[in-house]
């Protein structure tokens, strides 16, 4: 089992039970899932894009990479329905909790001039959507085998009612919001 799942069940969920004075277990918020995407709008251009991307994805998160395609035609972008123009992966259970322990402790320190991650980036739902602008930051991409740095979108999805909860849930899960 993954180091974070353990912390967990022995540690955050405790924590939150007495402070927002839940009544029974089913209440406390928890981590449902993580969704890392990338979109690539030069995808439509060269192919070999897509499988770049692919590659990346598969690396950092060590699950396949979904490939997505465009829903509706756009002429202003030359873009037309079902073009190949970004990835995503959807991490659940374990592999969500180690990909969220290695995004903490190992690749968020690596960013230059960090400071921590914005805490005003919740909708009002109880998720959290984060943006990286490298992929260079985690240790499984070497540098030499990249054609181009590529942003991507993360995603937590929680289980929490309030943004309150969720970003004490995060917090407690080792997220390095910026003070």
């Amino acid at each position: 089992m993954a180091r974070l799942q353990e912390t967990y069940k022995k540690d955050v969920a405790p924590a939150l039970m007495t402070k927002f004075g839940y009544k029974s277990v089913m209440q406390i918020p928890k981590l449902d899932k993580v969704v890392i995407n990338v979109g690539a709008g030069e995808a439509r251009d060269n192919a070999k894009v897509i499988d770049a991307i692919l590659n990346d994805l598969s690396q950092i998160t060590g699950q396949k990479a979904v490939v997505c395609k465009a829903r509706k035609s756009v002429a202003n972008f030359k873009l037309r329905e079902g073009m190949n123009i970004g990835a995503k992966v959807t991490l659940r259970g374990e592999r969500m909790y180690e990909f969220v322990d290695r995004l903490f402790n190992i690749a968020l320190p690596r960013v230059r001039d960090f400071r921590g991650i914005n805490a005003n980036s919740f909708d009002g739902r109880g998720n959290y959507s984060m943006g990286l602008k490298e992929q260079l930051i985690f240790p499984e991409i070497s540098y030499d085998k990249i054609d181009k740095i590529r942003g991507m979108d993360i995603c937590f999805v929680t289980t929490a009612q309030t943004d309150e909860e969720a970003r004490e849930l995060l917090t407690l899960l080792g997220a390095p919001f910026a003070k």
